[in-house]
């Protein structure tokens, strides 16, 4: 923790970096994270496509955990300001004056961590949170996330009403739409033409009259901070629980394509939960 703490006072982009370094230190330590990675890419963006962007990704996969300190350790106006840039504002407003709650999906794009703390400082979210098994890391995950106006979620059924509550009030929910769900949690739909377990979560959400938002964070290149990128699922999620999970993974490919370079791509996103259904 308390060399989080000193990390965080440095300048963000000494962090970046560090985390360069430190990305391509994780790529060659790991084996299993390489072959996830250039698994991951290589069926997204084809062969040509992983051999351009593969070296900016690993970069960019040490720069999302050093700025972590930044988001979560530092006071919240500090964090805030760090986004320089926002596109989409207008499906905020236009949520609000119809009062209608907002259902925010950001999935593993740039720095999905400080997109919750920027919302927060404009109206109150409830974020989905599943807590990281390391103790220290548990802990500082949720001294980061404790925001005035940002309460957190537990993966699970009390979570689930939690989530619903806020979008009832009119109010803000958040979730990573392209994590792998646990058991009984999801269904084996396509993620750029193989089949992911996906969650349905996001997709019963959807259901309730909320407006749905894509979100991300694009990280700028020196350090200079970030910009935020909000855009509507064109057209709108509609039809039974799985198409509507279906196109949430349609839109999550789009966002992806924007910015390749800073997906999550060592995520193994294909794994088998254990005990976990088969396709």
């Amino acid at each position: 923790m308390l060399l989080f703490r000193l990390l965080g006072r440095l300048p963000l982009a000494w962090l970046h970096h560090l985390g360069g370094a430190a990305g391509w230190l994780a790529w060659l330590l790991s084996p299993t994270y390489r072959r996830h990675l250039r698994e991951n890419m290589r069926l997204a963006l084809g062969e040509n496509g992983e051999k351009r962007a593969r070296a900016a990704a690993i970069a960019h996969a040490g720069r999302q955990f050093l700025e972590l300190p930044k988001i979560w350790l530092r006071p919240l106006d500090e964090v805030a300001a760090r986004v320089v840039a926002v596109s989409g504002w207008e499906l905020v407003e236009a949520a609000a004056r119809a009062g209608r709650g907002i259902l925010y999906l950001t999935p593993h794009l740039g720095c999905f961590e400080i997109n919750a703390q920027y919302l927060s400082t404009r109206a109150p979210i409830t974020v989905l949170y599943r807590p990281p098994k390391s103790r220290w890391l548990r802990a500082m995950v949720e001294a980061g996330r404790a925001r005035p106006r940002l309460a957190t979620a537990p993966a699970d059924l009390s979570g689930v009403r939690a989530l619903l509550k806020a979008l009832r009030r009119g109010e803000a929910v958040g979730m990573l739409p392209d994590q792998a769900p646990k058991r009984g949690e999801g269904r084996w739909l396509d993620f750029f033409g193989r089949p992911a377990y996906t969650m349905t979560l996001a997709a019963r959400l959807s259901e309730s009259g909320a407006a749905v938002l894509m979100i991300w964070a694009e990280r700028l290149p020196g350090g200079a901070g970030y910009r935020l990128h909000l855009r509507a699922p064109a057209p709108a999620l509609e039809g039974t629980l799985e198409e509507r999970a279906r196109r949430i993974n349609e839109e999550i490919e789009r966002l992806i394509l924007q910015c390749p370079e800073q997906y999550l791509w060592g995520y193994n996103r294909y794994k088998r939960r254990r005990g976990g259904e088969t396709r």
